[in-house]
């Protein structure tokens, strides 16, 4: 029983962290009255990093640069700026890091390309070593000559036979 209760306190404690990132860091003075305006502000602040916190999304950080982006994308959409003046804006101000998922363009073909060069390597590395560490197989060998052949035909005949008696 105890065991039970143990095991309902740790499944409630994984469900308050994971429905922590729920309760946003937006206050109650930043929303917008237009829901929809609202809406896109959350979206966008969902798609930026906060450069104090790095990990985070500017919609869950508590810091004062987090609030005060979020503010000034507020303001922007009541001044009826479109989401992609607004990312432009910060992609000029801040660079892509801003980006939570940095757009694809030449300037990032590393970041998206190097995941899979790595993994390319790895495996090219994993072939060449199992290649190398393979016993070497039995086709690699010569065919045996007439004089061998006879050989291992009497060793072989010779273990054939019962003990005192020979094959003819």
């Amino acid at each position: 029983m105890r065991r039970r209760a143990q095991i309902a306190a740790a499944l409630a404690l994984a469900a308050l962290c994971l429905a922590a990132p729920a309760a946003l860091a937006v206050k109650p003075d930043e929303v917008l009255p237009d829901k929809a305006l609202e809406a896109r502000a959350r979206a966008l602040s969902a798609q930026l990093r906060c450069l104090v916190c790095q990990n985070e999304s500017i919609d869950e950080s508590d810091a004062s640069f987090a609030r005060d982006l979020r503010l000034m994308i507020r303001r922007e959409l009541v001044a009826g700026w479109s989401d992609a003046r607004i990312v432009d804006g910060l992609v000029h101000d801040y660079g892509q890091f801003i980006l939570l998922r940095p757009r694809f363009e030449p300037a990032t073909w590393a970041l998206w390309g190097a995941p899979a060069l790595v993994v390319a390597f790895a495996g090219l590395a994993v072939a060449l070593r199992a290649r190398r560490s393979a016993p070497a197989s039995s086709t690699d060998e010569a065919p045996l000559g007439a004089a061998e052949e006879a050989e291992l035909r009497r060793l072989i005949d010779g273990a054939a036979a019962p003990a005192g008696r020979e094959l003819t």
